[in-house]
């Protein structure tokens, strides 16, 4: 009898995976289309279909509700690569042509990401991340496709329940489905995924991602200080909304779901084999379930605990250590034992061996946390870092503040400018978001140097830094007064990180804006929350031993399970991001974990009090002025000059902006009160550089001719005057086409009868007609020509 080959067993599995996908692509092509129609508490219905649309993809699924239609596309390599992490790819673009519109670029197409674009690719990516298992490290890529966009049901939701249900008719392994909705609030009610109309008027935007069992996978919120019951509330509302959409997704895969590879490949190398062949098949199979990636031998993984979880514990004891004194012990720990177990089994790869010495640093950490409840810092479970708050460092600014917290050091300044300074959002952004431009946004820089790190700088602004920066704007928005008369620019630099820079960006923007006077609702603050259990893989529905960490190190969140970031006054809760590691969450450790989030930002604001307790309310000497003008509608022109000569020379020379409020009124932006009195000094010279006499309704005046026109002729009654029509209808009490019909010539001389000005245009009255009706001996002509 013949055995087998004697192929690798990589080689083998990776010709059995590319010999399955083929058997299933070429079964795709003669699939017909799925659809799943899912059916919410409201009555509202949603779409899930396959089958029809890019079936060379590994999964591909089209989600609908109402008329907004997303097709997202899997596809997922079948090499593993060597890193100890999953290269997860989402790209999520805005189509102008799914909104029927034509990008208004000079290419006339779609260019570079949004940031709303990066930011709904983020909360994907966020939402399908935890359910990969850790095994699996091939290269995967998420593409969303917006196939139609109808203004009033936004895309990013839907997008990440159309990838859901990519990844899970795929053969791409994933332990989902989850599903995602949006809650809202509006009228102390809440609703499931309100419409653009109805969020603007709503005080929440929740977005939950949950799987099955109302376990939790991701959140994402914005509020305007919406109390803690509510909130709690609005998270289990969205966890049992989203439990129909998982069914729906779940009775779709079951129905056009391909094989798992990780299910197929075993399948694969036995299948098709004799009886005789069955022993040396399973010795095969084994060993490729002993090639797992990530998966570390028994023996190489004891010979790395022999050689360094006691040495381990030490370092994570010693409290005196700070961030890089323990990076640096463990960094030369590290090379040690990697030297060691090189020399004794020079067999296995290298990499193999710095991951066995990785995962041992991450039990070794994470079991002192559970059993002893000791944090590498001493600090107790729910203790807050060291703070200290500082405003007021640079008397130029308009604003500016000093956050420190443990090792955590954030500089935030703000500035102020006209409110035409917004900042505008693009077309298709508005129609998806609703957001057409914004008076306040906060920019957060995080160089390399904030960990002792080499790098890029001078302004590279990547994935993460815009979402770290969106985060502390959502969190600080919600207390900016809606109708502040400036465009505020809140600036966050960190300079040195160890946890948690995004919440303390929250906590010295809000310092830096009472310093700057801005009139907020209340200050605002964030915190980070921690988590770690003993989950070593199956269901996380019965989670019983963990431990939330309050304030969390650098380390405490690449250890640990959770991220769980929360932000608000002392009223309620302003923003709240949680990002897990696990595959899905309880509800009962979610409220914990806001419970102990809230009392960790309560606590931080009473800190914060003792700096500042409340907006300026003594502006600064280079605090920006706006005041209202008035200037009337005839006097327009001459204010703003021939070719807005005026308004340059005002704003170069002063500095003041010009912004037009209504017909007569303009707001003047200045940058401090000495600008703002030369400005108005300038303006009084612009309007009566060429002082005008007062003119008496029903008088009549000597009017001299400076131009002929087809349509009349244009007049002046006084030197420097600019000039007015007399209009062909009120020359002559005959009907005339044309001013030379009777006689008319430029310099010519002629009275004319004032009626006051046009009330629409600004423009002067005036008639030759009616004085060729005879007049009284009294009538008196006045020749404000000769006056002058």
């Amino acid at each position: 009898m013949m055995g087998l080959r004697p192929l690798g067993v990589t080689k083998l599995l990776n010709i059995a995976q590319n010999a399955i996908r083929r058997r299933q692509f070429i079964s795709s092509s003669t699939l017909t289309t799925h659809e799943n129609t899912i059916t919410f508490s409201d009555g509202k219905t949603l779409k899930v279909g396959t089958g029809r649309l890019a079936r060379m993809a590994d999964g591909c699924a089209v989600a609908s509700f109402g008329d907004t239609s997303v097709m997202v596309t899997a596809v997922g390599k079948i090499k593993s690569t060597p890193q100890g992490f999953m290269p997860l790819t989402v790209d999520y673009r805005q189509k102008a042509a799914a909104a029927g519109r034509i990008p208004t670029n000079f290419l006339r197409r779609e260019l570079g990401p949004t940031e709303r674009e990066i930011l709904t690719s983020r909360l994907i990516d966020r939402s399908l991340r935890p359910l990969f298992p850790d095994e699996y490290t091939s290269e995967t890529q998420i593409i969303c496709n917006l196939l139609a966009v109808d203004g009033v049901h936004d895309p990013d939701i839907l997008s990440i329940n159309a990838a859901s249900a990519a990844l899970s008719v795929s053969d791409i392994p994933w332990n989902g489905p989850v599903g995602a909705v949006r809650v809202g609030m509006i009228d102390n009610e809440l609703k499931v995924n309100p419409s653009r109309r109805e969020m603007s008027q709503s005080i929440l935007n929740l977005v939950v991602v949950a799987t099955s069992q109302n376990l939790v996978v991701m959140l994402d919120a914005t509020a305007d200080c919406i109390l803690q019951q509510d909130f709690l509330k609005a998270i289990k509302v969205g966890v049992k909304e989203c439990q129909s959409i998982i069914q729906g997704i779940t009775r779709l895969q079951k129905e056009a779901g391909k094989r798992k590879r990780n299910e197929t490949a075993a399948a694969a190398v036995i299948e098709g084999q004799g009886q005789e062949q069955e022993a040396t098949n399973k010795e095969n199979s084994l060993k490729i379930e002993k090639l797992k990636p990530g998966q570390i031998p028994p023996d190489l993984a004891d010979a790395a605990k022999t050689f360094g979880e006691l040495r381990l514990k030490d370092i994570f004891m010693d409290h005196t250590f700070d961030k890089l004194g323990r990076d640096n012990a463990v960094s030369a720990l590290r090379s040690d034992v990697v030297d060691k177990l090189n020399k004794n089994f020079p067999n296995y790869d290298p990499s193999l061996i710095s991951e066995s010495f990785s995962k041992l640093t991450k039990n070794v950490f994470r079991q002192l946390i559970l059993d002893e409840k000791t944090r590498c810092d001493g600090r107790s479970l729910v203790q807050l870092r060291n703070i200290s708050c500082d405003v007021d460092l640079c008397k130029p600014l308009h604003g500016s503040s000093l956050f420190q917290r443990g090792q955590t050091q954030v500089f935030c300044t703000v500035a102020f400018d006209s409110i035409d300074s917004a900042l505008k959002s693009d077309p298709v952004s508005v129609i998806t978001g609703g957001l057409k431009e914004k008076n306040f946004f906060l920019h957060y820089e995080f160089p390399p140097y904030a960990t002792n790190e080499t790098g890029r700088g001078g302004g590279q602004y990547g994935r993460r830094e815009m979402g770290h920066g969106a985060l502390a704007e959502r969190a600080l928005r919600p207390v900016i007064p809606k109708d502040y008369p400036f465009t505020i620019r809140l600036t966050s630099e960190v300079l040195e990180s160890n946890g948690s820079s995004s919440m303390a960006s929250i906590c010295g923007g809000s310092l830096a804006l009472m310093d700057a006077g801005v009139p907020i609702s209340a200050p605002a603050a964030g915190v980070a929350i921690g988590l770690v259990t003993k989950f070593e893989g199956g269901d996380t529905k019965h989670l019983e031993d963990y431990v939330l960490l309050t304030d969390i190190l650098g380390i405490e969140d690449y250890m640990g399970d959770m991220d769980f970031k929360l932000a608000g006054t002392r009223k309620g809760i302003t923003a709240l991001q949680a990002d897990l590691k696990i595959p899905g969450l309880p509800l009962k450790v979610v409220m914990e974990a806001v419970l102990q989030g809230t009392d960790a930002k309560n606590e931080i604001l009473e800190i914060m009090k003792q700096t500042i307790a409340a907006p300026r309310t003594i502006k600064k000497d280079n605090m920006p002025l706006v005041e209202q003008i008035e200037v009337p509608t005839h006097k327009r022109a001459k204010f703003i000059g021939s070719g807005g000569r005026n308004v340059k020379k005002l704003t170069s020379e002063t500095g003041v902006q010009v912004t037009e409020v209504d017909d007569i009124h303009l707001n003047l932006f200045a940058p401090n009160q000495t600008a703002l009195e030369e400005a108005k000094e300038m303006i009084n010279e612009f309007l009566t550089e060429q002082r005008e006499p007062q003119l008496d309704f029903g008088a009549i005046y000597t009017a001299k001719i400076v131009e002929i026109r087809d349509i009349g002729v244009m007049v002046t009654l006084y030197p420097n005057m600019q000039p007015a029509l007399l209009h062909n209808s009120q020359l002559d009490q005959r009907k005339i086409l044309h001013p030379s019909a009777v006689g008319l010539e430029v310099g010519q001389e002629i009275n004319v009868k004032y009626f006051g000005r046009d009330p629409v245009s600004g423009g002067m009255r005036l008639s030759r007609k009616v004085l060729q009706v005879p007049q009284m001996d009294s009538t008196v002509v006045r020749d404000l020509n000769a006056s002058r």
